[in-house]
């Protein structure tokens, strides 16, 4: 009878530890992922030669992640960043106008720093495009295209289901120059500085 007790007080262990280990796997980012940003912010720095000012804009967007191994996946990315009406130093003249609304889209390789469960740091970079839409107040007279370039980090949290979670996330991004852009962005190179929040969702575990 003791013998017994003993066995059974080990499967159930043993049962125990499988489901937990199950549960905790399970957790992690999934095969394919798709993040939901509802809210965020991007700031750019002042240009190099103060032709365009420092300004933020107002940021949201949407993310597919499809992940190779446990440890290394792709990004697909497209967000906006909306203008927002605020106080902007051009040529020492100190104006209150609408910033450009503005789009961006990337390509970037994600690398899951830790073994993934439901906390799973990562770091992130790639190259894409950003969209600066004309804005005649600003000088803007053409939607214009630039290459960028971005790296970042952040952590993403999975509920214990593994079908949903959220994440935080910062990048921080280079604008390449045009000669032929407006004084406001472009003529010289910008970096910005971009935050948010999103929901992760497992679309294939």
């Amino acid at each position: 009878m003791t013998r017994f007790i003993a066995v059974l007080v080990a499967v159930i262990g043993i049962a125990s530890a499988d489901r937990t280990f199950a549960q905790e796997s399970a957790s992690g980012p999934g095969t394919v992922a798709v993040t939901i940003i509802p809210g965020g912010a991007t700031f750019f720095t002042e240009s190099s030669h103060a032709k365009g000012p420092a300004f933020g804009n107002y940021g949201l967007g949407a993310a597919v992640e499809v992940n190779f191994t446990r440890y290394v996946g792709v990004e697909g990315e497209v967000t906006g960043a909306l203008g927002i009406t605020q106080n902007l130093t051009q040529s020492g003249v100190t104006s209150n106008l609408k910033t450009p609304n503005l789009l961006n889209y990337s390509g970037n390789v994600v690398v899951h720093l830790a073994n993934p469960t439901s906390v799973t740091p990562y770091v992130t970079g790639g190259v894409g495009g950003l969209t600066v839409f004309d804005t005649a107040t600003l000088g803007i007279s053409n939607t214009d295209t630039f290459l960028t370039g971005n790296v970042g980090a952040g952590v993403k949290w999975f509920h214990s289901s593994g079908r949903w979670g959220v994440r935080g996330d910062y990048r921080f991004s280079a604008v390449r120059s045009k000669d032929d852009a407006s004084n406001f962005f472009g003529q010289d190179t910008r970096y910005g500085n971009r935050v948010y929040g999103g929901v992760v969702i497992n679309a294939v575990r």
